[in-house]
């Protein structure tokens, strides 16, 4: 019921720019992509309506299942504003991914009667597939606030699961040093506040699914390697587990270490950890 423009690779902030206006005017409707495999549509809250959005990224998703496409995500982008340099998406962003090709870390935990909180886009990224509480984020700060929260005040036995967006979205693909640099002080002060809420048995690992430089001129995903750091009052100080081959190295650590099998790639190295 929408005619499309765009329809090309572009950075989510420019095509706003380039394209917003006419959507505000016309109710067209702006659909672009980057170097993932991703289609992305933008709504304006106010004119083009967020449950609108919603509807034609369903109908997007159920068109690019087909295994022609077998698109990893269709991605609601809604945003605000009424003219050019004005636009700001909002957080009411909204991922329909695909299924997992097969079980994953996550079912063998919930099968096993643990829990398996995702807080932020855990949830549509597993498709919510393997959870068994979610916790939608408005900010990686309040993704923060959210886990501290839960650890304060939930005897969860099992896996949090959290994504922290704003690093990636606002200013890794934005080329935004400064903003960068600010949330990384804005994590530092709160994962202090979180450390002493860990109990003896809890493990906390901080690691990410790719890199996104903001000072290199690229505005996709512009590092392979990322740190993978891990803390506990079991953990053994100073180990360094060397460049792992796949994340699956991290959920085989995580599912041994809760006691359960999981049939997935990756080995453990949760003995090269531990005290």
């Amino acid at each position: 019921g929408h005619k499309v423009i765009g329809n090309k690779n572009s950075s989510g902030t420019e095509i706003l720019d380039e394209l917003a206006e006419e959507e505000i005017a016309t109710g067209h409707m702006i659909v672009y992509t980057s170097a993932d495999s991703v289609l992305q549509i933008c709504g304006n809250e106010e004119t083009f309506d967020l449950e609108e959005l919603y509807r034609c990224c369903e109908i997007a998703r159920e068109i690019t299942l087909k295994d022609e496409w077998k698109v990893g995500r269709v991605i609601a982008r809604p945003y605000v504003g009424k003219k050019r340099g004005e636009f700001k998406r909002t957080s009411n962003r909204k991922d329909y991914a695909l299924k997992p090709s097969g079980k994953t870390a996550l079912d063998a935990l919930k099968e096993n009667g643990l829990s398996v909180i995702a807080v932020g886009k855990i949830h549509d990224i597993f498709d919510g597939e393997g959870i068994t509480q979610t916790y939608h984020s408005d900010s990686s700060v309040h993704g923060m606030q959210q886990t501290a929260d839960i650890m304060e005040h939930s005897e969860f036995e099992g896996l949090c699961f959290v994504n922290l967006v704003d690093f990636d979205m606002l200013y890794g693909h934005r080329n935004d040093v400064d903003g960068y640099a600010n949330a990384l002080t804005e994590f530092d002060v709160q994962l202090r506040e979180l450390l002493p809420l860990l109990r003896p048995d809890d493990l906390l690992f901080i690691t990410a699914d790719h890199g996104c430089d903001p000072s290199t001129p690229s505005t996709d995903h512009s590092r392979e390697h990322v740190p993978m750091l891990a803390y506990g009052a079991k953990v053994k100080p100073g180990v360094n587990i060397g460049t792992r081959s796949t994340y699956a190295d991290l959920a085989a650590t995580m599912a041994e270490y809760l006691g359960v099998k999981a049939e997935i790639a990756g080995e453990s190295f949760l003995k090269e950890i531990l005290k």
